[in-house]
């Protein structure tokens, strides 16, 4: 149950279209319904303005499956994050309209039209090719957060030239999320050259010493630039949860 769909419903009360026994059956799920081994929250649209996302690491197929299918009866669109191709198959068979953003490995059922909610554009960085999923990650929940989203691939410290070619995209945006791994030094570099907040996202690439993603995370707690936030490692998708909220327009 989203906030637009609630309107829709009262309205309808209002004006004598539905009777009241049938709007409480329509709201008979509120605040959530009980699957045995998930507690499906119907309710947290009207609350923080997205329905619950699926954390797939950890959970079956059918498990998935069935949160996905019990999220997307809502009318809702329906995001579920961290599964593997294996087990989109068979979620994609067992929910219609489903589908598979390969790159961002996240589930999608997208059953309404993404209304832009941002003032402006939300661009996401990566430093590596390595660091892709999670940057896709946190590109598609922008999107889906009501964000235009935009990207820029490939501009880690190791050859800085190839950012500073982009600084123009890097001015436009109006909340950058930067994905990088190994020291992690990317994101103040970011910051240095903008006026907009960084969201730093490090991730577990590197080699040894990088301690799957301390590193980089040490680093951006440290970061010298203002205006840097951090994240937990690999955390796409709080990332770009936090930077639909932050360009969010103001009602």
């Amino acid at each position: 149950m989203d906030p637009g769909r609630l309107k829709t419903l009262l309205e309808r009360v209002r004006a004598g279209e539905l009777d009241i026994d049938e709007a409480m059956r329509e709201l008979g799920d509120l605040p959530f319904r009980d699957l045995g081994f998930a507690n499906v929250d119907h309710h947290r649209a009207l609350r923080g303005g997205f329905p619950e996302v699926v954390l797939g690491l950890g959970k079956t197929a059918e498990q998935i499956a069935a949160i996905v299918a019990e999220l997307a009866r809502g009318g809702v669109n329906v995001l579920a994050t961290r599964v593997d191709a294996q087990k989109a198959a068979h979620v994609l068979a067992a929910v219609p309209g489903a589908r598979y953003e390969e790159g961002a490995r996240a589930i999608v059922v997208e059953q309404q039209p993404i209304a832009e909610t941002g003032r402006g554009t939300v661009l996401v960085v990566s430093a590596g090719t390595s660091d892709l999923p999670i940057a896709e990650e946190a590109a598609l929940t922008a999107r889906l957060g009501g964000s235009k989203v935009e990207r820029l691939w490939d501009v880690g410290v190791a050859g800085l030239h190839r950012l500073l070619h982009r600084r123009q995209l890097l001015e436009s945006a109006e909340v950058i999320v930067v994905v990088a791994g190994m020291e992690g030094a990317l994101p103040s570099v970011v910051k240095g050259l903008v006026s907009r907040p960084v969201i730093a996202v490090p991730t577990s690439i590197g080699y040894g010493a990088s301690f799957n993603g301390i590193a980089a995370l040490l680093g951006m707690l440290n970061s010298c630039a203002s205006g840097v936030v951090v994240v937990n490692i690999d955390n796409g998708f709080g990332a770009g949860y936090a930077a639909a909220l932050m360009n969010r327009k103001r009602e």
